[in-house]
């Protein structure tokens, strides 16, 4: 009896070892063909619970925000170049999505509470996309959310007499969120629009999202 437990032990955990390296490999992920390449470990840990407050100053939670496919990014309003060109990105592959009859929308949350208020977000977003939520909150909110999408930011310390005009080191990495999965991949940097668009259509059609 012990020799057919101790094999029947044994079996399950060479199967659960071939299933795990099924799914991590990419043979057995049925969004595979939508990645631009291998995710690793971990990545179903990425987003999670938050509460900000959006650009009318209302308390939301990510069940408030992410409502349907949603890019979600950490920048600044403040952000001299790179926040401006990867929302301009991400605003220009919303458009290209939506030309393609699909329903997207973008989450911008700040690292800058400071500076960042509803008013300057709402600012911000709109001018990028009517679809992109401007999200703030307080120090410790705003900690908390990047936190639970594994981002990074620091603040750097300005010249004197320019206490104001500091500026943020930050990741840049773009989410795709759904409401009911979570997390599906992240978009570089040097990620084009079309090809955005091409690759959250795809995870789309197959999430039948």
């Amino acid at each position: 009896m012990q020799r057919v437990s101790a094999i029947v032990a044994a079996t399950a955990v060479a199967a659960l070892v071939g299933v795990t390296y099924y799914v991590t490999s990419g043979e057995g992920d049925v969004l595979a063909q939508c990645r631009a390449g291998s995710v690793g470990t971990g990545v179903a840990s990425i987003g999670g619970p938050f509460e900000l407050v959006d650009e009318t100053g209302k308390t939301v939670t990510e069940k408030d925000v992410i409502t349907k496919p949603t890019l979600v990014y950490f920048g600044y309003t403040f952000c001299p170049d790179v926040c401006p060109l990867d929302n301009a990105r991400n605003a220009e592959a919303m458009r290209l999505l939506e030309d393609r009859g699909y329903d997207v929308q973008s989450a911008f949350i700040s690292v800058d509470p400071e500076r960042d208020t509803p008013e300057h977000l709402a600012d911000f977003t709109s001018y990028m996309h009517e679809d992109m939520l401007g999200l703030t909150g307080t120090a410790e909110q705003v900690k908390a959310a990047s936190q639970a999408y594994k981002t990074y930011y620091r603040k750097q310390e300005p010249e004197a007499g320019q206490e104001e005009y500091y500026l943020i080191d930050h990741s840049t990495f773009t989410y795709l969120m759904f409401p009911e999965s979570g997390f599906a991949d992240f978009f570089k940097r040097d990620e084009s629009p079309a090809s955005m668009a091409d690759r959250v259509g795809c995870f789309i059609d197959a999430l039948g999202a």
